[in-house]
């Protein structure tokens, strides 16, 4: 019962559901097949002509599985798709390997381009395929404050090139190096602006160099000894305030591209100071006020706007920051809003920097975060990365994954939806690409904005009421002010008193019947929460779930409602198809309907004896069994005996009776095809008759009866008496020999005692002290034994 409880629980639950969901393109109200599918993917536009009389054209637009239901053949249901239109296997290498790949011929996101189509609701998803290149090539930019506090770090920068050099050669074959220097915006109060300061900005007879924003030093080159050269080169210079313009720098060398010799490789951009940065907004202290616009302003090699412009930190790049142990904490709250960056800690004097740059060059690539473009309006994406060893992740951290190796491979799962069609429904291109790389994955949306059959839709047609409205998808899609099915009302006509005559049903005065609305004199129906319950007729006055119920279900759930009346299924009948008349139900085990004992009635017995009950009125707990309710019926009329033999003849008719010689003789269950009962009853005289009671297919109750009674003999005395006398005297034997072997085994057990206890027994040895021998003993003295 429980099971069967649960089971009913589920099925309703189920049917709310669906409901519920196939509401949602009910309650839409689409007036077209294009707004229809636009309100959910599982919603629907039948273009049959299938619509009753008080049906609105809305009624085409609704779930898919409810359309079906209601015989509709032909159904706009239009799917999203997935197309990769460029799939370039990802590059497989090695540094070791005689082929040297150009930058550009090394793939390692993959695919590379696709065409994504999508239908309001339906997302579409891909695979995303990611794997960590060999021997990539490798741009790295060092940035290095040249403020006067950064004097002893720049002796131990000149010997960089050769040495960073060679230690990346151990991760890559094809490694450039550049160097550029920045100190402060050339404006107060920033910098002092005296002539003299202007030329040295040092003191104590400190040879500076004068006070600059940004220079590039040396663009990217493969030759570490023009890098030492040209650093060695460099001088220190002096500012007035702590916080450096640094981000002036990083600005230009990441929008620069073609004057630092930027590759589509991986970038990396070392920026190493011992002093703070200034904050978006500080350059009003000097008058600055337009944000970075972005550009390369670079005149020599030399920004030449950091007195014009403040920057803004938009460009995305691989950045490291190789700060003093007194900075980290600032750089790592900046480290947390700049992607892919990471923060080192810098000696005093930048001997470690070799070790930091290599140290935070793996811990950047070693981790893989996915970014999109910007979307368009109402589109959303998700993410679900497959890492290494089996790690998972979803939502935020489904754009990701860590502990990646060289020549290591891992997955993500994509996937896009769009909730609205965009205006204008124009295709537009996304990108998705990992941070920190060039590559990129191109996505071509594509919008489902109408269905295909409304390219076939006729303008102007005569089906539109005259040509007001444009025929497609077996409907009418109305020009602007026109109303109706059929387009055939105009707005300014809606209310009319004229019109609001034809909605209603002679000698009433309810509009539609109060069931629908009165437009362009047609009564619209109403529509129902459940989809499956319709208002329906001229007037909206007939519905399909007001019928009469059994069981809790419309029309007993044996026919359907029509116009509030239910038309019964085969075999069913009555007002709410509750009478079943089909009468399998009431055969009795004995082939007869309700046992013989009733009628059946709507599939059900319905038991006329009082004493009999049950489905097949053949349960009756009074009663007494077969055999013992004809038994005396029997024995009148096979032996002439028992309590009915003066009425034998008028109470024990109602059978026929069939007399055998033996047993043997009497019909045995395998041989009848209907129910039969083997009787064994006793008379006054204790004999025994044996006989058997069927009723058979035709209704003839028939008795098969042995003709012989099985008596008991009387007995025989003499054998009786022996037996008696044989008995006493065997009792008698059994007496004595029990009291003999008794008292043989009483007399053994009192000598075994007597001889214990004789062996116990101990006499006293010791001898009379008052007595003397008799014998006397002399030796003489002189014999010697001669």
């Amino acid at each position: 019962l429980l099971l069967h409880f649960l089971f009913l629980s589920f099925l309703l639950l189920l049917t709310h559901i669906m409901n519920d969901n196939g509401s949602i393109c009910i309650k839409a109200n689409a007036q077209s097949c294009g707004e229809c599918i636009q309100v959910s993917e599982i919603c629907g536009w039948c273009t049959d002509e299938f619509l009753s009389e008080g049906e609105s054209k809305s009624a085409r637009c609704d779930d898919v599985t409810y359309l079906k239901k209601k015989d509709c053949k032909n159904i706009e249901d239009p799917r999203g798709s997935t197309e990769i239109t460029q799939n370039k296997d990802v590059t497989v290498r090695n540094k070791d390997g005689n082929v040297k790949l150009k930058p550009e011929e090394i793939t390692q996101i993959q695919p590379q381009k696709l065409k994504v189509t999508l239908r309001s609701g339906e997302p579409q998803t891909f695979d995303l395929k990611f794997k960590r290149a060999e021997d990539y090539p490798i741009d790295l930019y060092y940035l290095m404050d040249l403020s006067f506090s950064m004097k002893d770090d720049l002796e131990n920068v000149k010997n960089l090139g050769t040495d960073l050099m060679r230690e990346m050669r151990e991760i890559t074959s094809d490694f450039r190096i550049g160097f550029g220097s920045f100190v402060e915006k050339t404006v107060m109060p920033y910098i002092s602006t005296t002539p003299a300061r202007l030329i040295n900005p040092c003191s104590n007879n400190e040879n500076c160099t004068s006070p600059f924003s940004y220079k590039n030093v040396l663009k990217l080159t493969s030759n570490g000894d023009r890098f030492n050269q040209l650093v060695s080169q460099q001088q220190i210079s002096g500012n007035l305030d702590s916080p450096e313009g640094g981000f002036d720098a990083i600005m230009q060398v990441a929008v620069c591209e073609e004057q630092i010799g930027w590759r589509n490789v991986t970038r990396l951009l070392v920026f190493s100071t011992d002093a703070g940065f200034h904050f978006a907004g500080d350059g009003k202290l000097g008058g600055i006020v337009l944000p970075n616009d972005g550009k390369c302003h670079l005149e020599n090699n030399v920004y030449s706007m950091s007195h014009y412009y403040f920057y803004r930190l938009d460009h995305n790049i691989q950045t490291i920051f190789a700060v003093t142990e007194e900075f980290q904490p600032v750089y790592q709250e900046l480290k947390n809003l700049i992607p892919k960056s990471a923060v080192g800690t810098l000696s005093s004097n930048s001997s470690n920097v070799i070790k930091l740059i290599i140290d935070a060059y793996n811990s950047l690539s070693s981790e893989v975060i996915l970014e999109n473009s910007k979307l368009p309006e109402g589109v959303s994406i998700s993410y679900k990365a497959f890492c290494k060893n089996g790690v998972r992740g979803t939502e935020d951290n489904g754009r990701k994954c860590t502990n990646i190796s060289i020549g290591d491979e891992v997955s993500f799962k994509i996937s896009i939806e769009s909730q609205k069609c965009p205006s204008g429904g124009k295709p537009e291109v996304i990108t998705v690409k990992p941070l920190g790389f060039n590559e990129e994955v191109a996505i071509e949306l594509n919008f489902i904005c109408d269905c295909e059959c409304a390219k076939k839709g006729e303008p102007n047609s005569p089906k539109c009421h005259g040509g007001n409205g444009i025929f497609e998808c077996g409907a009418c899609k109305c020009n602007e002010g026109r109303i109706g099915r059929e387009c055939e009302c105009s707005k300014d006509e809606v209310r009319s008193d004229d019109l609001d005559a034809n909605c209603r049903k002679p000698n009433s005065t309810d509009i539609c019947s109060n069931n629908g609305e009165c437009l362009c004199g047609t009564c619209e129906c109403k529509k129902r929460e459940n989809p499956a319950e319709v208002y329906s007729g001229k007037y909206c006055e007939c519905d399909n779930f007001n019928c009469d119920r059994s069981g809790n279900l419309l029309c007993g759930g044996h026919g359907r409602c029509e116009c509030r009346k239910c038309i019964c299924d085969t075999n069913y009948t009555g007002n709410a198809c509750e009478c079943s008349l089909d009468e399998s139900t009431c055969l009795a085990k004995n082939g007869q309907l309700c046992n013989g004992r009733g009628k059946c009635e709507c599939g059900i017995c319905k038991c006329e004896d009082p004493k009999f009950q049950g489905p097949t009125c053949e349960v009756c707990p009074t009663c007494p069994g077969v055999c013992t309710e004809h038994k005396d019926c029997v024995q009148c009329r096979a032996f002439g005996d028992g309590e009915k033999k003066e009425m034998c003849q008028k109470e024990c008719s109602y059978f026929n009776l069939i007399k055998v010689k033996d047993r043997k003789d009497l019909p045995q269950p395998t041989d009848q095809s209907f129910p039969l009962t083997h009787c064994k009853e006793k008379d006054a005289n204790d004999c025994w008759f044996y006989y058997t009671y069927a009723i058979t297919k035709n209704s003839t109750k028939e008795v098969f009866v042995v003709e012989k009674l099985d008596c008991p003999s009387g007995p025989d005395i003499i054998p009786i008496v022996a037996g008696v006398v044989a008995g006493i005297v065997l009792i008698g034997l059994a007496l004595l020999l029990i009291w003999k072997l008794l008292m043989i085994i009483h007399d053994r057990r009192e000598f075994a005692k007597f001889e214990k206890e004789k062996m116990n027994a101990k006499w006293d040895t010791g001898e009379n002290p008052i007595y003397k021998s008799a014998v006397t003993t002399v030796i003489n003295p002189k014999y010697e034994g001669k």
